[in-house]
């Protein structure tokens, strides 16, 4: 039998077909655009996700479907389940006086006992109340809300729901019950109703990208982290019980796996400061990571703070900024190359840490996404974390993680931990090796020394 999963992205539609023990049978992608009407603004048509997804599964093998998909995104429908207006997106940003008001109404540290979370732009309740002040007249039809790949899963079942692990990022959900909060609907003035009903993953086969990611490479329990090395950079433990961070640094959510909830630390810029950084120099990856590697570690006093678009963990800070400290006329740029690698690290370096603070000490790291081809990356990575990393034999990501959910929910697996050991493979292990300390230690002090030169 083939598994199929699909993952509704910010840029595409990504399916993928496994087999019965995780062996991928076939893959298909069809992208979409993304509409931006003003500065700070970033929607989509979800008629567009339909289509694409419709495009996917018929180059893919019959079966199961499970689906995973970019969260926060607010998709509103009328009586008729007709969509009212484009969606609004996870990294859409018009919503800051929204996000005051939320924290006013419900009070912060309120708010991120029963969500997990502080109100942040890209989060849907924001969403909701920026409708309701500046396009009063659509707020009034509204009869259904979904997250974006619900919709998809409403024109492929006709069905109106969601899971637990997707409806933990729309700020409307008390994380540590499961189910959605009254009081915070409540205070808000959001009608429950609608809200669609909430499953757990395994029992609707979904999740948001992030834990069908985490479970893609094995993350079913405690004992390993997720490291994402991506355009953002994201490392996630799942977690025997609900735990927050009162400072709201990490986000807190429900996992994909029935009784369990996750946190995860997010940096927006990591593979993020690679492209970039690649772009300036002008420069092919393979020599970059060559001169790179003629570097010691610590690059000689370098440092790089990678705040290229603002940061979330540890420092919610839309004005942070990037920035090369250190420089003297040795370093090349093999320096700044080894350098923005190192600083990437530390940052990540900076999740992990609030992580352990709640209680996930973990003995080994699952690394994905594309910065983890870079082998100089994974060896500076290992040792700044402290921490072996493990590559896994698939790199299908969330849609890989949502195949699973199809499996585990038409009863080809038991539960989520038989998925995973059937079908999640470690392919290498890197081990650390270079002692990064000093450096971590210096980069800590970095973003508060700069922090006063971003301000007017």
């Amino acid at each position: 039998m083939a598994l199929v999963g699909l993952d509704v992205g910010t840029s595409a539609v990504k399916g993928v077909a496994i087999d019965e023990d995780g062996r991928v049978l076939a893959t298909a992608t069809a992208d979409y655009l993304l509409s931006r009407p003003q500065p700070g603004w970033s929607e989509q048509e979800p008629q567009d996700w339909w289509r694409a997804a419709e495009d996917v599964l018929a180059r893919l093998p019959d079966g199961p479907v499970g689906l995973s998909g970019q969260m926060h995104g607010l998709v509103v429908l009328d009586g008729e389940r007709r969509v009212l207006r484009p969606a609004i997106l996870w990294n859409d940003q018009r919503t800051a006086a929204e996000c005051a008001e939320i924290e006013e109404r419900v009070g912060f540290a309120r708010l991120v006992e029963l969500t997990g979370n502080r109100a942040l732009t890209g989060f849907t309740a924001p969403k909701l109340l920026w409708l309701r002040r500046h396009e009063p007249e659509l707020y009034s039809r509204i009869r259904h809300v979904l997250l974006p790949k619900d919709y998809v899963r409403l024109r492929l079942t006709g069905e109106l729901a969601t899971d637990v692990a997707d409806a933990s990022g729309t700020l409307l959900f008390d994380v540590r019950r499961r189910a959605w909060s009254e009081e915070v609907c409540s205070a808000l003035e959001i009608p429950l109703e609608w809200l669609p009903p909430a499953h757990e993953s395994t029992e609707i086969a979904g999740a948001g990208d992030q834990a069908a990611a985490a479970l893609g490479v094995g993350i079913a329990r405690p004992g390993s982290v997720s490291v994402v090395l991506g355009t953002s950079g994201v490392v996630f433990a799942a977690l025997s019980a609900y735990g927050h961070d009162p400072e709201a640094r990490l986000h807190s959510f429900c996992h994909a796996v029935p009784g369990t909830w996750h946190a995860m630390g997010v940096m927006l810029s990591a593979a993020g400061s690679a492209a970039w950084l690649r772009g300036v120099l002008g420069a092919g990856l393979a020599e970059l990571e060559v001169q790179a590697a003629q570097w010691p570690p610590g690059s000689d006093g370098l440092l790089f703070a990678p705040y290229l678009a603002g940061e979330r963990t540890p420092h919610p800070d839309p004005d942070a900024r990037g920035a090369f400290a250190g420089l003297s006329v040795r370093h090349d740029r093999g320096a700044l190359w080894r350098a923005m690698l190192e600083g990437v690290a530390y940052g990540l370096r900076d999740s992990l840490e609030l992580l352990n603070e709640l209680g996930a000490r973990a003995a080994t790291g699952r690394v994905s996404g594309g910065g983890a081809r870079s082998e100089l990356w994974l060896r500076i990575l290992a040792s700044v974390l402290r921490l072996p990393l493990e590559t896994t034999e698939s790199e299908e990501g969330s849609a890989f993680g949502a195949a699973l959910l199809a499996g585990v929910r038409a009863g080809v697996f038991s539960d989520a931990d038989e998925a995973v050991a059937r079908c999640v493979r470690p392919q290498r292990r890197i081990e650390p090796e270079w002692d990064y300390e000093h450096g971590y230690r210096r980069f800590r002090r970095l973003y508060p020394t700069l922090r006063p030169l971003e301000e007017p």
